[in-house]
């Protein structure tokens, strides 16, 4: 028999509680929250199931699963039961995969205010969407946009930004036809960075003054509105990184897609190579490299390994895949409904269940008894 995978709950347990202990006073109650679920899952911790081969009697324990959406262990069950109910969603149109990147400046302070800039991520890149694509002189249309949050780099750096799924064209502001965008183009890269970059810089502004951000340690001259202003200055000059990539080739090409994004966590536990005396090894994609290279191994001390993973800990309560425009979840099923008529496709005879993102039930087990299974 092999030996077993190394999991982020294999680190955890062997190093966590020393860890802890030096972080004392330095985790939110949701890392801490965490690191204890994906410690226990699907151990004795957690109680489970005996189930049994009705043909030869043999018993099986399945321990339960911890469900917190930061577990790797618990994400797959969780994305296919979001994908059935996203099926239902689909257009038979182009579909377009838009990147919306905050500038490392940014990404510093959201850390400390991950509620109030993560939305303003969400709600800017959104807008920002809906605006171009409502503009005559670019498409004239209402979209649908669904959002998703991701706050890592391949190293497990804080790095956030948004994936957008965007449908190739919109409902006409008059509600009598369908508005296609022009095959294989979406909208200006160029536009859509300028309009996030102003709108965005001037939300977080008005955050500061209505006290809705914190700063700490070397941040904490930000707290003075003079300081912040300088802060922000160069902000409105530099780059601000919108990628839009090209239309996927179908439907089922976009449930791929979304059924590797929606419910990825920091690090998945197949990129983990070894826990040893060195640290944790792990592999991870270079993206600035563009050679054959680019695809490397990085060993981190388990401690940093840790604090880098519980990064990307959310916080209680936000939703990291959103809806906006015609799939907006107030009126998704009625716009759905309009663009089928639009685009003279039938309505799909599933029901849309509408979960959230992070509802996660536990599924029932399914045992293969290995004495049944051998002829």
């Amino acid at each position: 028999m092999g030996q077993q995978a190394l999991e982020v709950a294999d680190i955890f347990r062997l190093h966590g509680p020393a860890w802890r202990l030096a972080q004392r006073g330095h985790l939110s109650l949701a890392q801490l929250k965490a690191m204890s679920a994906i410690e226990q899952c699907r151990s004795a911790a957690l109680g489970g199931h005996v189930l049994r081969c009705e043909g030869c009697g043999t018993d099986q324990i399945a321990y339960n699963s911890c469900r917190n959406r930061h577990c790797p262990k618990c994400q797959s069950s969780a994305a296919r039961r979001w994908l059935q109910a996203r099926t239902v969603d689909l257009l038979p149109v182009e579909y377009y995969h838009v990147v919306f990147t905050l500038p490392a400046p940014i990404a510093e302070i959201a850390y400390l205010n991950k509620e109030v800039v993560y939305g303003l991520l969400f709600d800017i890149a959104a807008q920002t969407l809906l605006t171009i694509g409502a503009d005559p002189k670019h498409l004239g249309a209402r979209l649908g946009v669904t959002l998703v949050l991701h706050t890592w780099g391949s190293a497990l750096t804080h790095h956030p930004h948004v994936h957008g799924i965007v449908p190739g064209g919109g409902v006409a502001r008059d509600g009598e036809h369908w508005i296609a965008c022009r095959h294989r183009f979406f909208l200006p890269v160029r536009v859509l960075s300028r309009l996030f970059r102003r709108r965005f810089l001037e939300a977080l502004q008005q955050a500061h003054r209505d006290a809705r951000l914190q700063f700490f340690g070397e941040h904490a001259p930000l707290a003075q509105a003079a300081a912040f202003a300088r802060w922000l200055a160069p902000l409105h000059q530099c780059e601000w990184v919108v990628y839009a990539k090209r239309p996927f080739a179908g439907p089922e090409s976009v449930l791929a897609y979304l059924s590797r994004y929606t419910h990825r966590v920091a690090i998945s536990n197949s990129r983990l190579i070894a826990l040893d005396e060195r640290g944790v090894t792990f592999r991870w994609k270079d993206y600035r490299d563009k050679g054959r290279t680019r695809h490397k191994t990085m060993t981190l001390a388990a401690g940093e390994f840790m604090r880098r993973f519980l990064l990307h800990v959310l916080p209680a309560g936000f939703h990291r895949i959103r809806h906006y425009g015609l799939l907006a979840n107030g009126n998704r099923t009625a716009c759905l409904a309009l663009a089928r008529q639009l685009l003279h496709v039938p309505v799909p005879d599933l029901q849309d269940s509408t979960p959230s993102e992070d509802v996660q039930g536990e599924e029932r087990p399914i045992f293969v008894c290995p004495h049944a299974a051998t002829p």
